[in-house]
């Protein structure tokens, strides 16, 4: 089982823990709301977890675009 971290936006991958047993609380999963836990964390078939969130260039392009706040993806 690997949790995989993605970018939201570009599908970049930010990093990767692969270990057998991993506790959530560590992780701070138990700090997100009901809802972003849905919308971030997704169960693969295989096993995996990916986690979506966001690299430091999209940040970075969100940061000096404030308008790309109202799209759902802002790269093509």
């Amino acid at each position: 089982m690997a949790i995989i971290y993605k970018c939201s936006h570009c599908g970049h991958e930010i990093g990767r823990l692969d270990q057998r047993v991993v506790h959530t609380s560590m992780l701070g999963w138990d700090q997100l709301s009901e809802k972003d836990k849905r919308h971030m964390i997704h169960y693969q078939n295989n096993g995996d977890v990916q986690i979506r969130s966001i690299c430091e260039n999209c940040e970075q392009s969100l940061g000096q675009h404030p308008q790309y706040h109202e799209l759902d993806h802002f790269i093509q």
